[in-house]
């Protein structure tokens, strides 16, 4: 049986897999790769994550010798520590690691050092200097933040909606957008099932309203679009400050991905005179979980 490493990315919406020889070029061999429900501790419990890495397993567990997930919310040693162990459990044997996915992020855009902007269900900035230092800003969840994100782009619509509402104003194009996604006849119905619903990824699932509004001129949005470019920009720029060093800035996560129009509102924000210095990511992030699984099997054998 070839030895092989497997690389998790563990978003708020899915899990990533990428299973690949050991000693192989990620880029010259993709290997197995395998999308599931998330397996995110933070959002959706143990006994859920559990039931998704068990699945991976069965599919992808033969040889593995190393496994390195990067997921969101992965944010002290406490959280890493549980993660490492359900791994553990799943993959007897293999040489584990558990790090925030902003991490792989940076292997997989192929740098040693850098900063990343994560832009997807919620948001999150973090660099690393080439001396190991280290800077994070954001990345505190839907409850407490997130701001730039797929969930808090829609949140910001629905408050437009029932600002609209309590005006006495009919549902402009972007209430009635959101009325008919989710099905509700009215604003406060909308509010009720804000309410009765608090799943991110549901609503994060409806940003793209939002932004093909914006596309089409819509005022609602376009605003709701360029408070997101904003949000987004201050995080990098307080990883840079922290840092105190430009380090290169990759761009990362489904919303600025699949929105391009984003990604380049907050390149001009953070590099006016020449935004074609910030990068978006052009392969998965997971590809950087199998190069840290590398690297940590190859010290492990040193």
């Amino acid at each position: 049986m070839t030895p092989a490493v497997l690389g998790l990315h563990i978003g708020g919406s899915k899990t990533h897999a990428l299973k690949a020889e050991a000693g192989a070029d990620t880029a010259a061999r993709e290997g197995v790769e395998l999308t599931e429900d998330s397996a995110n501790l933070a959002s959706l419990g143990h006994q859920r994550a559990d039931a998704v890495l068990r699945r991976i397993a069965a599919e992808l567990g033969d040889g593995v010798q190393a496994v390195c997930a990067g997921a969101a919310g992965a944010d002290t040693p406490a959280n890493r520590a549980v993660l490492a162990a359900l791994l553990t459990e799943h993959f007897p044997g293999a040489r584990v690691d558990v790090v925030h996915d902003t991490r792989i992020i940076l292997a997989a855009a192929g740098l040693e050092s850098g900063a990343v902007l994560v832009a997807g269900t919620g948001s999150v900035a973090w660099g690393l200097t080439p001396d190991g230092r280290e800077a994070r800003a954001g990345g505190y969840g839907y409850l407490l933040g997130d701001e730039g994100g797929g969930y808090s782009v829609v949140r910001d619509a629905v408050r437009e909606t029932l600002r609209e509402h309590y005006a006495g104003l009919e549902p402009g194009p972007l209430a009635q957008a959101l009325l008919s996604a989710t099905t509700s006849a009215d604003p406060l119905q909308l509010m009720d099932l804000y309410y009765r619903k608090p799943e991110p990824r549901y609503w994060a699932g409806l940003s793209s309203l939002v932004f093909e509004l914006a596309a089409a001129g819509d005022r609602e949005a376009a605003h709701i679009v360029a408070d997101a470019a904003y949000a987004l920009a201050a995080l990098a720029r307080q990883v840079h400050g922290s840092l105190g060093t430009e380090l290169p800035l990759v761009l990362a996560g489904g919303l600025l991905l699949k929105h391009p129009e984003l990604a380049a509102a907050v390149a001009r924000k953070l590099e006016p005179e020449d935004p074609g210095k910030v990068r978006l990511l052009e392969r998965a992030p997971v590809h950087g979980a199998v190069e840290l699984a590398r690297r940590g099997l190859a010290r492990a054998g040193a």
